[in-house]
């Protein structure tokens, strides 16, 4: 059974290139990926994360709402009764880091970070520890 993940574009923010190499390098590693599209709402993506029944949801965020729609998108999964985590790439100022993940993120992947990475800490999220 392939890891599922649920990738989009929350708010305003329309830059989706960087979406879309991240949601091949997860098709290449074996995941499936559904991708919401741009200028979704955190309600919209709560529900289809638990509508297609994934294990991640994954948040690109280049529009510097990251502190505001982050934590939404989490309290919409949560309140809808679902508890997959949550992870934020993008661009998110070193000093948001402790605090996006006190509220919920469950990791935060800034520019540079390297796509093994992406996966290994994805898979490890869905893969219970030995």
């Amino acid at each position: 059974m392939s890891v599922r993940v649920l990738v989009a574009k929350v708010g305003l923010d329309g830059h989706d290139r960087g979406i879309k190499v991240v949601a091949r390098l997860l098709r290449d590693a074996g995941m499936e990926v559904v991708y919401t599209g741009l200028f979704q709402t955190p309600e919209t993506v709560a529900a289809a994360a638990i509508q297609e029944d994934v294990d991640v949801v994954g948040l690109s965020m280049l529009s510097g709402a990251h502190m505001t729609l982050a934590p939404l998108v989490v309290h919409a999964l949560r309140e809808g009764g679902s508890d997959v985590p949550v992870v934020v790439g993008g661009i998110v100022p070193p000093g948001d880091l402790e605090e996006l993940l006190s509220l919920g993120v469950a990791a935060v992947f800034r520019p540079g970070t390297s796509g093994e990475e992406i996966v290994e800490v994805i898979n490890a999220l869905v893969t219970p520890p030995r």
